[in-house]
């Protein structure tokens, strides 16, 4: 499949490719440069990052370290649709 470079530097998925992938606007793609040139484009998700502040921090180590103490719904929901950077 042919696809051009434009003036910036910018190339255009075909619909057809965006379609099978899923690619959608806002889709973020690691690219990476194989040996001999090859380019590989490999869709990634981002996930928010939970901030506390010092109070949460304070909770967080006291549930730690109790191993007792319940963490609030909407963290735990956080923590079981996180990923690792392998993923």
């Amino acid at each position: 499949m042919l696809v051009t470079i434009d003036k910036r530097g910018s190339i255009s998925l075909p619909a057809s490719i965006r379609k099978d992938f899923g690619i959608k606007p806002g889709t973020h793609l690691e690219l990476s440069v194989e040996a001999g040139g090859a380019i590989h484009l490999y869709p990634v998700e981002f996930y928010r990052t939970i901030k506390l502040n010092n109070s949460g921090l304070l909770k967080l180590k006291e549930a730690r370290d109790s191993e007792t103490g319940k963490l609030p719904d909407w963290f735990e929901e956080e923590r079981s649709n996180a990923g690792i950077d392998s993923e």
